[in-house]
Parts: C-alpha cells; sequence; structure tokens
C-alpha cells in the first residue's frame, strides 16, 4: 500500500470518476477508496506543524502543536482525541512537493495531498476488527473502521479513541 501511494503522490495523477480499490479487485458499493477488509494496516494522517489557512469541510489531521487529531467541520476545529504523543515516531521533516491526487474529479480547490472529490460516494475506511489488540505498532494518526464496534478508531500515539 505504501509503494501505491508514494507512486500515485509523485505521479500528479488525477483520477476522473475512478472508483480505487486497494489490496482487492473491486470497490465496495459507492466507495471512491477502498482497503481490503481483515487488514491491520490503516490510514495515518498527515501531522502538520501548522494548520491549513482555509481547509475544507471534512479536513482531518494530527495537529504537531498540541497532538491533537482534529476534523474541520461546520468551519471550525474539533478535537477527536485528547493530546497524544509523537514520542519514538520520526516525523516527516521533507520538503513538500506541492503535487496532490485527486480522485473523483478532475480538479479540486481542497488544500490537501490526497483530495477525494465526488457528489455520491465516500472513502471507506480500512476495516480493522478490535485495532487497540490487532495494531501491533500504530502509528500516530491512524485512522480506521473498528468493525466489532462499528465506529471510527483513531490512534493519538497513546491511546485508541473511538466514534461512533
Amino acid at each position: 500500500m505504501k509503494n501505491l501511494f508514494t507512486i500515485l503522490l509523485f505521479s500528479g495523477i488525477s483520477f476522473l470518476s475512478a472508483q480505487v480499490a486497494i489490496g482487492k479487485e473491486t470497490v465496495d458499493g459507492d466507495g471512491l477508496l477502498d482497503f481490503k477488509s481483515g487488514t491491520t494496516n490503516g490510514i495515518i494522517l498527515p501531522m502538520v506543524n501548522q494548520l491549513p489557512l482555509a481547509p475544507a469541510n471534512g479536513t482531518i489531521l494530527m495537529d504537531q502543536n498540541d497532538l491533537k487529531i482534529k476534523i474541520y467541520e461546520n468551519d471550525q476545529w474539533t478535537m477527536l482525541t485528547d493530546t497524544g504523543s509523537i514520542h519514538q515516531h520520526i516525523v516527516n521533516t521533507s520538503e513538500e512537493t506541492e503535487q496532490k491526487i485527486i480522485i473523483g474529479s478532475a480538479e479540486s480547490i481542497a488544500d490537501g495531498i490526497v483530495v477525494l472529490e465526488s457528489d455520491d460516494k465516500a472513502l471507506i475506511l480500512p476495516k480493522i476488527e478490535n485495532p487497540h489488540l490487532h495494531v501491533k505498532s500504530p502509528h500516530p494518526g491512524m485512522i480506521c473502521y473498528d468493525t466489532a464496534s462499528n465506529s471510527l478508531a483513531v490512534f493519538d500515539g497513546l491511546v485508541w479513541s473511538y466514534w461512533k
């Protein structure tokens, strides 16, 4: 999965009206981006040291300054976790390439590296049963769908938080 994102990231490709399945043949239902079931790999949210200046509602990230996972909704930042930790984790300090991947549209004004744009499709999170038990070394900012509790699971570097 890491290699796929690296290839997509550096190629600057936009996917028009595409449905992308990672680790499987087809996308479930109306998903725009979908991952195989039974994995212990989640999506790692971007860890930023400066919040985006004009975020779109639905933007989700981990803030290096207060070590909280946040979502931008109703034109304001909402905390999804308490203060976490990035202790013993390497933070990306490389220069940004200013390229982004857009899936579902030819262009987007959203400020992000991977942008999903669709009027009728959505992101399907990686599905992991009991991530607090099965993900052995989660990275701060990891996000997935817990199939045992039917909830959104996010790891802040210290603990898993679950949202229904």
